[in-house]
């Protein structure tokens, strides 16, 4: 069988909470399964890191 790559999607954020739930449940809505998501936060001062 033909494995498909690996995709990453790299997410930066910053107070995102905003619009991070949408943006997430997106990317799982893909037909293309082999993806990694990687968010990287900027010191957010408000809920973006328990999202």
């Amino acid at each position: 069988m033909v494995e498909t790559p690996l995709v990453s999607i790299i997410v930066p954020t910053k107070n995102a909470q905003g619009f991070l739930p949408g943006l997430l449940e997106s990317i799982k809505l893909q037909t293309y399964d082999n993806i990694e998501i990687i968010v990287v936060d900027n010191f957010s001062t408000d809920n973006t890191v328990k999202i």
